[in-house]
């Protein structure tokens, strides 16, 4: 009976993706009443986790004499000492506080564990690889001479500027270079497939799952990591804007969630920058300018 009065929408459907479909709908209802409440009863910016990108085995990428892990720590680091010093009663909790692998799941984890009511996700960028192929010397094969070609890797070294991402609905195979490179971390777990079944697979349930946990909080995240950016703009930073990105380290967000990249470690100007204690300074002020806005916003007006 069900079947014959399915509408023309669904009836390609299966009746198990049905099921989840509608058990989504209403949670993801659910969920809103009680969020739009519980904003409406004087809500409060309490907890905020800073995560500082990769970390322990995921460490390669880096600069002419530092390694992003060690920068984003070391920000991370600074970013909440300063925090705490700056707000009254926030508590702050650190995904790392040494050089030690955390997982991508389990970095949201903490976040969704500890109620947080803002995930802020440091990293610094990297130029994609640029190789380019150069012969390298010429063999006799067969009394011919064929050419024997070398690889030069390079990397842009000019490229500079802030972003920061907020959590996308495209899928693993749609990621450009700067995502990949992110996501990357996820392979260097042991069980990755299991991990991330519902960020890798393609499938309409688990589409429809990330999405409903995306769109709770999107706008809040999207005005958050705007903040941010005019805040690196007033400190005289290349913008390199706001972006919706599929993210693992964000997927499962059950706040507003960003991770912003603070730099190029490729580009030796930048690098120098963020190692500096000026440029320290300054970033972390622009942050926390960013968290004040955000906050009397959040607490204000949503």
């Amino acid at each position: 009976m069900f079947n014959q009065k399915r509408s023309k929408l669904v009836k390609n459907i299966p009746l198990m993706y049905l099921k989840t479909i509608l058990t989504f709908i209403i949670c993801f209802a659910l969920s809103n009443t009680f969020d739009n409440q519980a904003f409406a009863q004087e809500y409060k910016i309490k907890t905020i986790v800073i995560d500082a990108g990769h970390g322990g085995k995921d460490g390669a990428t880096h600069g002419v004499y530092s390694k992003e892990k060690d920068v984003a720590l070391k920000t991370a680091l600074n970013l909440g000492k300063a925090l705490q010093d700056s707000i009254k009663d926030i508590r702050i909790v650190y995904t790392r506080e040494t050089d030690i692998f955390i997982p991508l799941y389990e970095r949201i984890n903490i976040a969704n564990n500890a109620k947080a009511d803002l995930f802020i996700s440091i990293h610094l960028n990297d130029m994609p690889v640029r190789v380019s192929r150069v012969v390298d010397y010429y063999k006799k094969v067969k009394g011919r001479s064929v050419p024997v070609y070398r690889s030069i890797v390079a990397k842009s070294t000019s490229t500079k500027g802030t972003e920061t991402f907020v959590s996308g609905t495209r899928r693993l195979g749609e990621q450009d270079d700067v995502i990949k490179r992110e996501n990357a971390a996820m392979f260097l777990e042991d069980n990755y497939q299991k991990n991330y079944e519902g960020f890798i697979a393609n499938t309409p349930e688990n589409d429809i799952m990330l999405s409903l946990m995306k769109q709770t909080n999107r706008d809040r995240s999207l005005k958050f990591a705007s903040l941010l950016q005019q805040e690196y703009v007033a400190a005289g930073r290349i913008n390199r804007g706001v972006q919706e990105k599929s993210l693992a380290v964000l997927a499962r967000a059950a706040m507003p969630a960003v991770l912003t990249e603070i730099g190029f470690v490729s580009n030796p100007e930048e690098e120098d920058y963020m190692n500096s204690p000026e440029g320290q300074k300054e970033i972390v002020d622009g942050i926390i300018k960013a968290i004040k806005n955000y906050k009397r916003i959040a607490e204000t007006s949503f």
